[in-house]
């Protein structure tokens, strides 16, 4: 039998960097071996060389140069430090929120000499534009001080008067402590389904669910505790909270039950503000008078991001509005198929919906303190 012939190779040299020699297409092994064994000699060939070393020592200056920098700004800035840790500080955001309101205002009052002439002559008009500036900063550091009602603290106050749930058989079942106050609508408590070694909180809880509901599943793998109906864990705050609607990076808490009007309110005020401000930028950018034109690059860009903030805070209020209105969380009805208790139902039917004005009563008067346990809606 007559031996295999060996393929012939065709001769590359180390420098041939032409497209055709870097891109040849390999036929067999022993070429595609023979080529890539070629190319390694030449880099190794190329790092030897004066050109090669001159590349290298440039590269790792760059890169000293570069970790120095990085390691000052980390050891003067201590927040920049991980992107995470900066992008949840709620003193960094609160600083950057507080200084952005600063510029905005106070660019109007140092550059527009119509204003201040108009403060001297009306100075009600500044008065009720500093009285909503000055609102909107306190509504904004009230609500990020707020809680939103963590299920942890709801817990505590069932376990520590469980005396009341044996009362619960005729009447709706209450536990206060301190302000804040859990009802049930519901004459049947303390099914035998969860055992007589579950804690008061848990027999509350389940009532709440279908029956035939097991404990595990609406134990929450976190906090080890069993969430009521509209109650999720946020890991960001690492509790679980109770009606969650999302977590606010700028306020740097969770909105849920507890603080979801004072949201409400807030971004109401921040959009009243954004849109008084930039009817004074408009007024001064419409006036007829002789102005440098560096004023009214800075005035349009200010213009322009404002503009930009107006509608995301309008469409976030409406967004919000209609959520109140309808008794749902951004959380149910963004996440409504992936919810458990959620599917089956339809999308157009709101099931946790008493009615327009029984929503807005209980979204903006009946929140003082006061939780009120939701059964968990059917498909019906």
């Amino acid at each position: 039998m007559a031996s295999r012939p060996v393929p012939s190779v065709p001769a590359l040299s180390v420098f041939d960097w032409r497209p055709s020699a870097v891109l040849h297409p390999a036929r067999t092994a022993f070429e595609a071996t023979h080529f890539y064994l070629l190319h390694l000699s030449a880099l190794r060939f190329c790092d030897e060389t004066f050109l090669g070393k001159s590349i290298k020592m440039v590269v790792g200056g760059c890169c000293y140069f570069r970790d120095r920098m990085y390691d000052r700004c980390f050891r003067w800035f201590r927040c920049l430090s991980d992107p995470g840790t900066f992008l949840r500080s709620s003193l960094c955001l609160k600083v950057v929120l507080v200084m952005t309101h600063l510029i905005y205002a106070g660019v109007l009052f140092l550059i527009d000499n119509d204003l201040i002439e108009k403060t001297k002559r009306e100075p009600w008009y500044p008065a009720l534009y500093a009285l909503l500036f000055v609102a909107t900063l306190f509504q904004y550091f009230l609500t990020s001080s707020s809680s939103p009602g963590y299920v942890l603290d709801a817990m505590r106050v069932v376990n520590e008067r469980d005396s009341l749930l044996s009362k619960a058989s005729k009447q709706p079942t209450t536990s206060e402590n301190g302000s804040l106050v859990i009802t049930v609508d519901g004459n049947q408590l303390g099914r035998s389904l969860i055992g007589s070694n579950a804690t008061p909180w848990t027999k509350l809880v389940m009532e709440m669910y279908p029956s035939g509901s097991f404990v595990w599943q609406w134990t929450c793998t976190y906090c080890n505790v069993v969430q009521p109906p509209r109650a999720k864990h946020c890991h960001d705050c690492n509790k679980c909270v109770l009606q969650f609607d999302h977590h606010c990076v700028w306020l740097g808490t969770c909105i849920g039950w507890g603080n979801h009007c004072q949201f409400w309110w807030y971004i109401c005020e921040e959009t009243a503000l954004c849109l008084w401000t930039g009817t004074l930028y408009i007024e001064y950018l419409k006036a007829n008078i002789s102005r440098c034109w560096w004023m009214d690059i800075i005035m349009i860009l200010l213009l322009i991001t404002l503009s930009i903030s107006l509608i995301f805070l309008a469409l976030l209020l409406i967004f919000h509005t209609f959520l109140l209105l309808t008794n749902q969380t951004t959380y149910e009805l963004v996440r409504r198929k992936r919810i458990p208790y959620m599917q089956g139902i339809p999308e157009r039917i709101h099931p946790f919906s008493k009615g327009v004005f029984r929503n807005l009563y209980d979204f903006c008067c009946a929140r003082s303190g006061l939780y009120e346990l939701e059964r968990l809606p059917t498909a019906q």
